[in-house]
């Protein structure tokens, strides 16, 4: 049976796997599933149709599932889903999706997440990412794997932050950070490669040598998008790992940092 404290509030239709833990005062709606070996802190809130994968840790004071602060919401049937093995820190809130965009907020497996991060609603992101203290994203935002966002980044609606992408503390995200990028500012600006993180995730030098390559094919020859995508095929034959970044550059957004 589940470990649930006296003082909980739990809906009899919620399906907790047998081995979850519910701390004190949390309160969880009858439309939430949580998977095997989630903890579950105090004072936690849990509403809407959420589903929570398995070894998710939930730090106290967080709200998940929550309408959407847009008024454009009229009550649709959507959704938030989170993957297996976060740590939801104290005070994030995540909520769920709209009928406007895919209908549901996605958090991927083995995320780090700090205290008072916010996922709007319709928010995609990826897997091993790390969102620092009160990274703030707005609608429709796209995480991809391996990004990093340094503490108080806020990234404007409909942005996409790319593969090994790294933001620097307070950043204003106003445009695409595109992958392996390293963005800083307000707003914010490249300043190089995630060289640092590329090598702890075990990329060779010799990738991070042509990734480099690739980056100043794309800032800092002063071609175009275009013109940097057909250098980014050339180079692709001698440097497979850029791939992301051509398959990236070559969906239209928002346009990119520069």
């Amino acid at each position: 049976m589940p470990r649930i404290h006296a003082t909980a509030i739990i809906d009899p239709a919620a399906q907790l796997a047998g081995d979850v833990e519910v701390g004190p005062y949390s309160i969880i709606g009858p439309h939430v599933s949580i998977a095997a070996g989630c903890r579950i802190g105090p004072h936690v809130v849990i509403h809407g149709h959420t589903s929570i994968g398995a070894n998710n840790r939930i730090f106290q004071f967080t709200s998940l599932g929550e309408v959407p602060q847009d008024k454009k919401y009229g009550g649709e049937h959507t959704r938030l889903e989170i993957g297996d093995n976060n740590t939801i820190r104290e005070f994030c809130t995540f909520n769920i999706g709209t009928a406007q965009d895919a209908g549901v907020t996605r958090l991927g497996d083995n995320n780090w997440i700090m205290a008072y991060v916010h996922l709007a609603h319709d928010c995609q992101v990826g897997n091993n990412t790390i969102l620092a203290n009160n990274a703030q994203l707005a609608g429709h935002v796209v995480i991809d794997d391996y990004a990093i966002l340094g503490g108080f980044t806020g990234v404007h609606q409909f942005c996409r932050i790319g593969k090994h992408a790294f933001t620097g503390g307070s950043t204003v995200v106003l445009k695409d950070v595109p992958p392996f990028v390293t963005a800083s500012g307000n707003p914010a600006k490249p300043f190089g490669i995630n060289a640092e993180g590329l090598k702890r995730c075990g990329y060779s030098a010799e990738a991070i040598a042509g990734i480099k390559r690739a980056y100043r094919a794309v800032f800092r020859s002063g071609d175009t998008v275009a013109q940097a995508l057909n250098t980014l095929n050339t180079q692709a034959a001698a440097c497979p790992e850029i791939q992301p970044l051509i398959d990236f550059l070559a969906v239209p957004g928002r346009g990119i940092v520069r």
